[in-house]
């Protein structure tokens, strides 16, 4: 598995606690904001991370059709 691949893993499992923080017993409504806020950056950071290999793919598509 490559670092990226890992790292897109790591941020999809950190944002999947996040959002599971919202559902449990330790919510807190001070602390809601931080957490929606770190959680869409989470989001945000995971989409350009895919947006990225997309490109790559799409690059290395083009270069193999080319052959």
């Amino acid at each position: 598995m490559s670092s990226t691949n890992k790292s897109i893993q790591n941020k999809t499992e950190n944002l999947t606690k996040l959002v599971a923080w919202f559902d449990s017993e330790d919510f807190d409504i001070e602390k809601a904001l931080e957490k929606f806020k770190e959680a869409e950056l989470l989001a945000d950071e995971i989409e350009a991370d895919l947006v990225n290999i997309k490109n790559e793919v799409e690059v290395l598509k083009k270069k193999f059709d080319e052959q």
